[in-house]
């Protein structure tokens, strides 16, 4: 198909798409191989990034004669000029999450991806406000401001996931915490017994001397775990992964006053018990 190494980037998609019927060289996206890995490399070839296929084709100084190439739905340099984000919504009372693409030019806001994704998502009422977390390995690490600019927003590694803002979360009281709540279980290797955090992350208002007694009743509720089950489950407060047990009549609030942690992630509400996600498909006891 490529009889010379010289041809130009814009020569190398127009042969593409000659093959593939395909009258926008444009919306043709390349990316070179990786002889190590005999992957493609990670980055695709930016539009006009290279001269000519001889500079397609090398990679560290090992020159192969593999190219991959993808279709795009849009011209290749409008998309550069776009920021892509998967975000992962959670409906409110459902217990399904739909993965939406949302496609921005770089200069937008978390905002402007709210809004967004309002016109894509189930909500519970029309005037449900939205927020834009960033999830990793369980736990919940930022909540984005609506003025942070999405350009450096990192989504390969984290989740980005949005939700609602509960209706108790936005008049909270002067003595009112929230808290992070995970799940976790433990797991003993070479004698150290490890805490593995796993499923969904949440916050919680917790309200000042609250037992833990009135707060698990809350907790059920949220997660619509059967009673036999949530019997099962224990409590602990966990700083910087120690966790201590707490009792039904603990006040939870007198456990969350230290400040000297280094981020809220390192202390959280921590439900133990073994991890088969509770499903919210069965009927809330009303």
């Amino acid at each position: 198909m490529f009889r010379s190494r010289l041809y130009t980037y814009d020569d190398v998609v127009e042969r593409v798409a000659q093959q593939l019927g395909l009258n926008d060289p444009s919306k043709i996206r390349l990316t070179s191989h990786n002889c190590y890995s005999q992957q493609p490399k990670p980055q695709p070839i930016k539009y006009r990034g290279v001269d000519h296929l001889s500079d397609m084709l090398v990679h560290y100084n090992q020159t192969s004669d593999i190219l991959y190439y993808e279709v795009l739905d849009i011209p290749l340099p409008e998309l550069q000029g776009l920021k892509t984000l998967k975000v992962a919504f959670h409906h409110a009372t459902k217990d399904e999450v739909v993965i939406h693409t949302i496609r921005l030019p770089k200069q937008s806001t978390v905002g402007d991806v709210i809004n967004d994704l309002k016109t894509k998502v189930e909500l519970s009422h029309p005037d449900a406000e939205l927020r834009l977390l960033e999830v990793f390995y369980h736990k919940i690490y930022k909540i984005f401001p609506p003025s942070e600019k999405i350009e450096n927003i990192n989504d390969q590694y984290w989740t980005l996931r949005a939700e609602e803002i509960p209706e108790e979360e936005k008049n909270l009281g002067p003595n009112d915490r929230l808290i992070h709540v995970y799940h976790f279980t433990k797991e003993t290797a070479q004698n150290q017994m490890q805490i593995l955090n796993f499923g969904e992350p949440f916050f919680l208002v917790i309200h000042e001397g609250e037992t833990l007694a009135e707060i698990k009743v809350r907790i059920q509720k949220k997660l619509q775990v059967p009673d036999e089950d949530f019997a099962k489950w224990k409590f602990a407060f966990l700083s910087l992964g120690r966790p201590e047990y707490l009792q039904d009549s603990d006040i939870v609030s007198s456990r969350f006053q230290r400040r000297d942690v280094y981020g809220a992630w390192e202390q959280y509400l921590g439900l133990e018990h073994s991890d088969n996600a509770p499903k919210r498909a069965y009927a809330a006891n009303q």
